[in-house]
Parts: C-alpha cells; sequence; structure tokens
C-alpha cells in the first residue's frame, strides 16, 4: 500500500450477495473500486454477527488489491492473528473495544497490517492525539456500529475536520464508515476524509450478472467526494 490522499471507495460486503462473496468481491474491484471493506461483527460489541478469519481467507484470493478488515468485535486482540494471517491488508480496532488500545495497535502492526483506530459516533478525539505515532487509519463512524443501510449522522463532520487538523501532515488515512452516499461523500471528503466506505450506496440496483450499476454508483461517489475534496 503507498500512501496517497487522493479518493479511495471503499465497499461494505456487508451489502453483497452473502451467497456469492467470492463474485461480487471480482465484480466491484472490476467496476472500479479501491478497497474492499469487510465488516466483522461479533454480536457482543455490536448487535449482529457477520464474519470470522475464515470467510476473510475465503474471499482474499478474489481481491486484487487491498483488504480492508474492520473489527467491530471485544475483546480483540486474541484475533489479531488470525485476521492478519487472513489476509487483511488493513485491521481496524475500536478505540471502545478494550482498556489497552495502544498494545492492540502494537499487535496489529506486528503482524505486517497496517493499523486502523475506529471511533463509534459518541466517542471525541482527545486520545487520539496520544496514538497519532501508532496507527495508519482512522475510522469515524457516520452511524452507530451495527448494521448497514443507517442515517448519516451529520455531527460527525465536525469531527473529521477536527481530526484532520490533528493529524497535519502524517501519513495516515481518515476513513468514514456509515451513510455515505452522493450526497454526503462530499461533505467527509472536504472535512478531510479519503476512504469512504458504502454499503448499499455501492451495491444497490446491481448484481454479479449485472455488475454495472456497482461501477456507476462508484463513479458517481468518487465524483461527488472529488468535487469537494480540499
Amino acid at each position: 500500500m503507498t500512501f496517497t490522499r487522493a479518493i479511495k471507495i471503499a465497499p461494505s460486503i456487508l451489502s453483497a450477495d452473502f451467497a456469492n462473496f467470492g463474485a461480487e468481491c471480482e465484480a466491484i474491484e472490476a467496476q472500479g473500486c479501491d478497497w474492499v471493506h469487510v465488516d466483522v461483527m461479533d454480536g457482543h460489541f455490536v448487535p449482529n454477527i457477520t464474519f470470522g478469519p475464515s470467510t476473510c481467507a475465503a474471499i482474499r484470493k478474489h481481491i486484487k488489491g487491498v483488504m480492508d478488515v474492520h473489527l467491530m468485535i471485544a475483546p480483540v486482540d486474541s484475533y489479531i492473528d488470525a485476521f492478519a494471517a487472513s489476509g487483511a491488508d488493513v485491521i481496524t480496532a475500536h478505540l471502545e473495544a478494550g482498556p489497552h488500545i495502544h498494545r492492540t495497535l502494537q499487535a496489529i502492526r506486528a503482524t505486517g497490517a497496517k493499523a486502523g483506530l475506529a471511533l463509534n459516533p459518541g466517542t471525541g478525539i482527545d486520545a487520539v492525539a496520544h496514538l497519532l505515532d501508532m496507527v495508519d487509519l482512522v475510522c469515524v463512524m457516520t452511524v452507530n456500529p451495527g448494521f448497514g443501510g443507517q442515517k448519516f449522522i451529520q455531527s460527525q463532520v465536525d469531527k473529521m475536520r477536527a481530526l484532520r487538523a490533528m493529524i497535519g501532515d502524517r501519513p495516515i488515512h481518515i476513513e468514514i464508515d456509515g451513510g455515505v452516499t452522493v450526497e454526503t461523500a462530499p461533505l467527509v471528503a472536504a472535512a478531510g476524509a479519503d476512504v469512504l466506505v458504502a454499503g448499499s450506496a455501492v451495491f444497490k440496483g446491481g448484481s454479479v450478472a449485472n455488475p454495472a450499476p456497482y461501477g456507476a454508483n462508484i463513479r458517481a461517489i468518487r465524483a461527488a467526494a472529488e468535487a469537494a475534496q480540499g
């Protein structure tokens, strides 16, 4: 992975056809996505259960680019090695998921994966200042984690803007997860985000048999974001 602040579209496979994950990953990459985002949920830290390391390993062979694994689980540390072994390029853990987030980030980096730090909507950025030397990505949740298709939380835009100022020249991505659409993409891009996770906004209207809508959706989100990017 080469660092760049260019807009990157990361479709969440939470909105894909669960019976056809491999083909869905191939389809969204062929249609122009930059990263493939995998939302891992445990039914404990968040009220939903999704995928484990074996699913990540199974789809890895169908992904040519970046596999971005977002761990919405607690505890985290005991699963890091398994997700790294599954082929994750980026592993993101939540600030709220455990008492020793610095140790968690160390553990992620020790595997060779890029380390991400996620913040729930109710979490401020003060603690991030003490972790910037440990992170490659900060993920601002713009919905409460657990389910796709939720409405974008507008108040998080100010958090992104403050976070961008805090990061300064450091090579750290700002990722936005939740409620990203053609309408909200310009808001987050203008505030400093460069990785946009989008689920239903990418997958709506298309399928493996008819992937063209995926490409049209990706291009529309990218164009809206790039037009507003500072």
